[in-house]
């Protein structure tokens, strides 16, 4: 167990699992890339590696996962489904398919890769992952780039709250209201693109700058832990080791309240977050 590792806080979800503060991001990865990025991610502490059915990598994670003497029971796998799989029948076989291609028996947490509103079906995809989560099947289950509204449709239809919401969240996209609604149910937050996906000046930006230079850390070090001190769990990706121990080495330091206000002040100064009532697969 390395010494980052162990000093990574650990957040209790809804359903009573365990999920590490800081997650291992992996699109774009092939299998070939993403075997290797995963070895060395949990040599560097991490625990929680995030993919998905529509990155084609499980077959690569799950090589990196089987090619280190990490126990399976300190990781926390979590992968995400398409659209093609919303309905109660399909989640079961998104599930097989899933453990197949990453070589496990049961996933730490799956997710509804998108809503796909127009679709319709995501109730009937929430409806199966409560099925699997009350088998046993998955210890934690959630969403990804919902909606209030649509949050509020999952836990009317079923009386069960997603352990997650997985969204676009970074100092350039900060939704509020969202995040009031994961907080009054429970709901964790998780950010993807938490760098703000390498565009739009994030880490060359005045706040960012100069709150690194205070604390002697790097710009993406006080983003990743700007997204700590608004209690939502990052998943930085990276191919590079080094970088993969910078963005894990965020928790010997803390920001003010007053460079937290300042790194909020960017919200709104890149493009339009991705729409999940337009996007999805």
């Amino acid at each position: 167990m390395s010494d980052n590792y162990a000093s990574v806080p650990l957040r209790e979800l809804n359903n009573g699992a365990f999920i590490p503060s800081i997650g291992f991001g992996t699109w774009p990865l092939d299998d070939i890339q993403a075997g290797a990025a995963v070895a060395h991610a949990l040599d560097a502490g991490y625990r929680l590696i995030d993919t998905a059915e529509n990155y084609r990598n499980e077959e690569g994670i799950g090589e990196g996962i089987g090619s280190t003497s990490v126990p399976r029971e300190e990781l926390f796998i979590t992968s995400k489904f398409n659209v093609e799989w919303h309905s109660l029948q399909g989640v079961q076989n998104a599930w097989e398919n899933s453990c197949t291609r990453l070589g496990v028996e049961y996933l730490d947490l799956f997710l509804i890769h998108w809503p796909n509103p127009k679709e319709g079906n995501y109730v009937q995809a929430w409806e199966g992952l409560v099925k699997l989560l009350k088998r046993g099947r998955v210890r934690a289950i959630g969403t990804s780039n919902f909606t209030v509204d649509q949050l509020q449709e999952l836990i009317d239809a079923t009386g069960v709250v997603p352990d997650v919401n997985q969204i676009q969240h970074s100092p350039l996209w900060i939704d509020d209201a969202r995040l009031a609604f994961h907080a009054e149910h429970g709901i964790l937050t998780e950010a993807w693109a938490p760098l703000g996906r390498g565009k739009h000046g994030l880490l060359e930006s005045e706040p960012i700058l100069k709150a690194a230079a205070t604390h002697k850390v790097t710009p993406a070090q006080v983003a990743l832990r700007w997204q700590m001190e608004r209690g939502v769990i990052p998943i930085p990706k990276t191919s590079s080791p080094e970088r993969m121990a910078e963005n894990l080495d965020i928790f010997t330091f803390n920001l003010t309240p007053d460079e937290v206000l300042a790194i909020d002040g960017l919200d709104g100064t890149a493009d339009e977050p991705v729409d999940p009532m337009q996007f999805g697969h």
